[in-house]
C-alpha cells in the first residue's frame, strides 16, 4: 500500500517541501470545493458514522439488560447516593429486556474486536490492490447493514448478537488502512496534515455525538432505534461515497485540470518504486515494535474507558442514562480538540523551533500516556465527588489526544511507502486490548465496589506507563533503510 498517509492525524510537513512546487502553483488550486477537500469531508462523515456505529451498543446495552439480572452479579454499589437531576418526562420502557449477566455483557462488548483484528493487515494489502474507495465504502456499508440487523439478532439469542457484532468488526477493520491507501495518492505532502486531520477527526466527534444521542434515543424512544437510525445514516453515506469519490486524481470525474496536475506533480518522488513488501525487515524493525507497544498500551486505556464508562457512571456514580450519555461524551470532545491542536503544535515545533522529529514524537507520546495514567488513578480515589470524577476522566482522555502526534504518525517517519501496512500491523496488536480489556474489567467488577474499579484503573495506568517508557527508549524519527531501496533517502 503506497505510503505517505498519516496514522491518525497530522503528518509530515516540515521535511518534504518539494522543490517542484512553486508558490504560484499553489495559488492556482484553491482548497475550497476542490476534489481533495471533498474527499476529506466525506471521509470525515464516514469515520464519524463508523465510530457512532461502534459505540452505540455500549449505551444501548445499559437499556437492553434487565436491571435485576445485573444485580445478581453486579450489585449497584450503594457507596454513592443516587444522583440524578429530576426530569419529569416519563421514560420509555417498551424496549425488549434480556437477562444477560456481567460476563455475557463483557463478551458482547468485546466481540466486535474479534472481527476487527482479522481484517487489519489484509485491509492494508487489499487496498493497494483494489483501491481504497471500494474497500472503505463497502467496509462502512457492511457495518451499517449489520447494525440494522442487531435488534433481530438480539431477539434470536446472545450467540447471534455476538456474531453480528464480530461481522461489524470485520467491516470496520479495513477502513483505516484503506483510508491511508487513498491519501497516499491524494494528499500533497504540504497538505497532508490538514487533510488527514480533517478526515480522522470524524472518529472522535462520532463518539462525542453518538454517546449522548444514543442515550436520548433510548430514553425517549426505544433502544432498537439506536441501531436503526445510525445504520440507515451509514447506508445513506455509502451512496454519496460511491457517487462522489474516486481512488486517484487521474480517475476522478469532476476534478479540475489544475488540481490534478498539482497533486500528481507534488507526489512525483514520494512513493517507493519497490513493488514487493519487505516483510522480514519490517518485522525485525525495533522502532516499529516501539510503536506497537505504545499503540497497545494507549488502546488499553482508551477501549476500557470507551466500553465501560457508561457502566461506571451508572453503577458507581449513579447517573441515569440520559446524563450518562452527555457525561460519557465529554472526554472524547476534549480528545477531539486536543488532537487537532496538538498536531499543529507538533509541526510548529519541528519547523520553527528546530526540534528533531524523534524528540517531538517522544515528548508528545510521554505527555499523551503518562498524563492519562495519573488522572485515571486519581479518578478512582475521589469517592463520590461527581464533578471531580468526571473532570479527571475528561482530562485523562483529553491528554491522550497528544499521542496522535506522538506514536500515531511515527509510521510515516520511519517508512512512508509502507505506512498503511505498518498501521495494519500496529493496529492488529492494538486491537487485543479491545478484546480482553473490557472482559477483564467486567470480571474484576462483579460487586461494583469502588475498590474493584480502582483495580481496573490501576491496571490501565500501569500498562500506559510501561508503553510510554518503552516508546521513549526505542522510537526513531528517521526513514529506515529497508523502506528506502528505490526510494530517495531523506533524513529529517
Amino acid at each position: 500500500m503506497g505510503g505517505p498517509g498519516g496514522s491518525e492525524v497530522n503528518t509530515e510537513e516540515g521535511e518534504d517541501r518539494t522543490p517542484l512546487l512553486k508558490e504560484s502553483q499553489l495559488d492556482t488550486v484553491p482548497a475550497c470545493c476542490s476534489a481533495r477537500y471533498n474527499l476529506a469531508l466525506l471521509a470525515f462523515f464516514g469515520f464519524f458514522l463508523l465510530y457512532a456505529l461502534r459505540v452505540n451498543l455500549s449505551v444501548a446495552l445499559v437499556d437492553m439488560v434487565e436491571s435485576n439480572t445485573s444485580l445478581a452479579k453486579n450489585t449497584t454499589s450503594n457507596v454513592c447516593p443516587e444522583h440524578s437531576s429530576t426530569i419529569n418526562v416519563p421514560r420509555n420502557t417498551t424496549g425488549e429486556k434480556y437477562s444477560w449477566d456481567a460476563d455475557t455483557q463483557g463478551w458482547i462488548l468485546g466481540s466486535f474486536f474479534y472481527g476487527y483484528i482479522i481484517t487489519q493487515i489484509p485491509g492494508g494489502y487489499l487496498a493497494s490492490k483494489i483501491g481504497g474507495k471500494l474497500l472503505l465504502g463497502f467496509g462502512i456499508f457492511g457495518t451499517s447493514v449489520f447494525t440494522l440487523l442487531t435488534p433481530l439478532a438480539a431477539n434470536l439469542g446472545v450467540g447471534y448478537l455476538i456474531a453480528v457484532r464480530a461481522l461489524e468488526g470485520l467491516g470496520e477493520g479495513v477502513t483505516f488502512p484503506a483510508m491511508h491507501s487513498m491519501w497516499s495518492s491524494w494528499a500533497p505532502p504540504l497538505e497532508r496534515s490538514k487533510l488527514l486531520s480533517i478526515s480522522y477527526a470524524g472518529a472522535q466527534l462520532g463518539t462525542v455525538v453518538s454517546l449522548p444521542l444514543s442515550g436520548l434515543i433510548c430514553y425517549y424512544m426505544n433502544w432498537i432505534y439506536v441501531f436503526y437510525i445510525f445504520g440507515a445514516l451509514g447506508v445513506l453515506w455509502w451512496f454519496f461515497w460511491m457517487w462522489l469519490v474516486s481512488d486517484t486524481p487521474e480517475t476522478h470525474r469532476r476534478i479540475s485540470h489544475a488540481e490534478r496536475e498539482y497533486i500528481l506533480s507534488s507526489l512525483k518522488d514520494q512513493l517507493s518504486t519497490q513493488k514487493s513488501v519487505p516483510w522480514r525487515p519490517i518485522l525485525e524493525s525495533l522502532p516499529l515494535w516501539a510503536i506497537v507497544v505504545a499503540h497497545f498500551s494507549y488502546n488499553w486505556t482508551f477501549y476500557t474507558l470507551l466500553t465501560l464508562l457508561p457502566t461506571y457512571m451508572k453503577e458507581i456514580l449513579r447517573f441515569d442514562a440520559q446524563e450518562n450519555g452527555f457525561l460519557s461524551a465529554l472526554p472524547y470532545f476534549g480528545c477531539w480538540l486536543c488532537i487537532i491542536l496538538s498536531g499543529q503544535i507538533a509541526d510548529y515545533l519541528r519547523q520553527n523551533q528546530n526540534l528533531s522529529t524523534v524528540c517531538v514524537r517522544r515528548c508528545f507520546t510521554l505527555i499523551g500516556m503518562i498524563g492519562p495514567a495519573v488522572f485515571l488513578v486519581a479518578a478512582g480515589f475521589i469517592g463520590c465527588n461527581y464533578a471531580l470524577a468526571v473532570a479527571f476522566v475528561t482530562i485523562s482522555t483529553t491528554l491522550g489526544g497528544f499521542c496522535t502526534s506522538g506514536y500515531s504518525i511515527n509510521h510515516l517517519d520511519i517508512a512512508p511507502s509502507y505506512a498503511g501496512i505498518l498501521l495494519g500491523i500496529t493496529n492488529t496488536f492494538a486491537t487485543i486490548p479491545g478484546m480482553v480489556g473490557p472482559v477483564i474489567a467486567k470480571n474484576l467488577t462483579h460487586n461494583n465496589t469502588v475498590g474493584e474499579w480502582q483495580t481496573v484503573f490501576y491496571i490501565a495506568a500501569s500498562i500506559n506507563l510501561f508503553g510510554a517508557i518503552f516508546f521513549a527508549l526505542f522510537a526513531s524519527g528517521e526513514v529506515q533503510d529497508w523502506a528506502v531501496s528505490g526510494y530517495h533517502l531523506r533524513r529529517n
